[in-house]
């Protein structure tokens, strides 16, 4: 945390130097010790400060200064520092001035000059002070501020690209927070410049595209060399096992991610059933742990950047990003994974962010404080999403073609769900109409199986969890999928027709090996893929021994 900081100004040089040395000598520990000579100087610096988050315990102000009287300073600094403690320095013939003052600026106390001992005539009177300040303060937070309309697709992707990479943030809606108000108030910020992205050095980012606020938190989206041993295209479990494997056996590896880290998994608020860990953890939890566990192997990672597109000459893999920059790879291992299904309901468009989120939670819970939540989806990350949101909404309904969950989710899960009064299954149930007013979203149309029977209910948030939609599309180099889109590996392309033609090695393609040598896959993104977490961390990791022997026939 921030020291707090004790503000002194006084125009006399002489006596600014002593209280500054008296107050350092004492304080220094526990608080930051400002100092200057110029009252509008000072004042300059205070809105900086505010800007900057920072938090002034004290002021030590000087009456009798040439810009401006010490009162009067005073009365502009508490607009700024409200609960900052108040001290006046005076000459005897200002004593009836702090008098004034006292009712005037609320002030705390007046010291005359001098104040020697220090022992005597200071240090008593600060420390009861701020021993009365320390008593009140509440610590604002550090780090991170968003600002914007709640129901914002804009401010949704922000936050949620925040919350993917691990950053810590504060959420202030600029409809319903005083302290957003201020924030705008200080930086001049208008409804056009929604949603407003705040760093803890004060700089402000009205606005900001991904890749922008990305590069203003220091995140790396250009490569820093030319050729790879391994890129790894994709940073959910199976792809941060590959490369915390590459890394640690040497090889040149580099990581890309187009979003954030984790894939689906990372948006998980709870994973209980991961080996190594009996009272489960987070999605971000493991994220965390494995983005560390690879850098520390020396892994270069990119992020957020995507490749638009591979292209094969020489042996040698050519990758054109987002940017238009191009990388040369001697091996290449896709672990895209695989995006939710949009739902196919009237609205649904409309209100996507607004109140209708694919995934993401973790992100918006706090939002449904007290609301009405639904679900649609029977997975274990509709599962997970239920019992995390049930901490926060009033009730979570979850909304499922099939008569019950035993067909597509954990049965821990289901006991855990089964177990929530405020959590309820709606079976045989599917959402055909999202509607809402004012831009967000307001309620939805279900629509019952079975019998046929169509009813409206209020509903605050939506959240979709369905089907599994690789993410494959921008795959060239004719590399063989199945019908959904799914990436063939291994044996299972000897059954395409097309195999031969593309396929001149002498040997059998490895394990997760696609059609185009040197190129695997591993994850859910391959056909055939188990869908968990523990497999896709055993594939991305198996996939790095293939690049090996893959190697040594360069």
């Amino acid at each position: 945390m921030k020291k707090p900081i004790l503000f002194a100004l006084d125009d006399d040089e002489q006596v600014l130097r002593a209280v500054t040395r008296d107050l350092k000598s004492q304080y220094r520990k526990e608080y930051r010790i400002m100092s200057t000579l110029s009252a509008n100087d000072a004042l300059e610096a205070l809105v900086d400060l505010k800007k900057k988050n920072e938090t002034v315990a004290l002021f030590l102000v000087d009456q009798r200064m040439p810009e401006m009287l010490g009162v009067e300073f005073l009365s502009e600094a508490k607009k700024h520092f409200p609960e900052a403690k108040k001290v006046l320095l005076t000459a005897y013939s200002d004593t009836d001035a702090a008098i004034k003052a006292i009712n005037d600026v609320q002030l705390d106390y007046y010291l005359t000059k001098p104040w020697n001992p220090p022992e005597e005539k200071l240090y008593p009177v600060l420390n009861d002070l701020l021993d009365a300040w320390q008593l009140d303060f509440q610590p604002d937070f550090e780090g991170i501020r968003v600002i914007g309309y709640q129901f914002s697709p804009k401010s949704h992707d922000i936050k949620d690209f925040l919350s993917g990479n691990l950053f810590p943030f504060q959420w202030l809606d600029i409809e319903t927070s005083d302290k957003a108000q201020e924030l705008a108030e200080l930086h001049n910020l208008t409804p056009t410049d929604m949603p407003v992205v705040s760093l803890h050095d004060g700089s402000c980012y009205k606005n900001p595209d991904i890749i922008e606020l990305a590069t203003a938190l220091g995140l790396n989206a250009h490569p820093q060399d030319n050729l790879y041993d391994v890129v790894i295209i994709g940073a959910g479990p199976s792809g941060l096992a590959a490369a915390v494997y590459g890394g640690s056996e040497g090889l040149k590896t580099l990581l890309i991610e187009k979003h954030a880290p984790g894939g689906q998994a990372g948006t998980s608020s709870r994973i209980e059933n991961y080996l190594g860990f009996p009272k489960g953890l987070s999605g971000q939890e493991l994220t965390h742990r494995a983005i560390t566990q690879a850098k520390r192997f020396g892994i270069e990672f990119l992020s957020p950047q995507e490749v638009t597109s591979i292209s094969e000459k020489d042996g040698y893999k050519s990758l054109t990003l987002g940017n238009g920059e191009c990388i040369s790879t001697k091996s290449v291992v896709i672990t895209t994974g695989v995006n939710y299904r949009k739902l196919e309901a009237e609205g649904i468009d409309q209100y996507t962010g607004a109140g209708v989120y694919y995934g993401s939670s973790m992100t918006e819970a706090q939002a449904c404080s007290n609301k009405e939540v639904y679900i649609v989806g029977g997975g274990n990350s509709a599962g997970q999403s239920a019992v995390y949101l049930s901490k926060f909404a009033k009730n979570v309904y979850i909304v499922v073609r099939k008569k019950d969950l035993s067909s597509s989710m954990s049965s821990y899960l289901i006991d855990q769900i089964d177990a929530i009064d405020n959590i309820t299954l709606l079976g045989h149930t599917n959402v055909t109409k999202a509607m809402g007013e004012n831009e967000r979203l307001t309620a939805l149309e279900l629509t019952c199986n079975n019998p046929d029977e169509v009813k409206e209910v209020p509903a605050d948030a939506l959240f979709i969890f369905i089907g599994a939609r690789p993410y494959t599309d921008w795959i060239e180099l004719g590399i063989i999928k199945n019908e959904r889109g799914f990436i063939e590996t291994g044996r299972d392309l000897s059954r395409y027709d097309d195999f031969k033609k593309v396929w001149k090695k002498d040997r059998e393609p490895f394990l997760l090996e696609t059609c185009s040598p040197g190129v695997f896959a591993s994850g859910d993104v391959r056909a055939g893929a188990m869908n968990r977490v523990a497999s896709a961390v055993g594939e991305g990791a198996m996939a790095i021994k293939f690049v090996h022997e893959y190697l040594s026939e360069m």
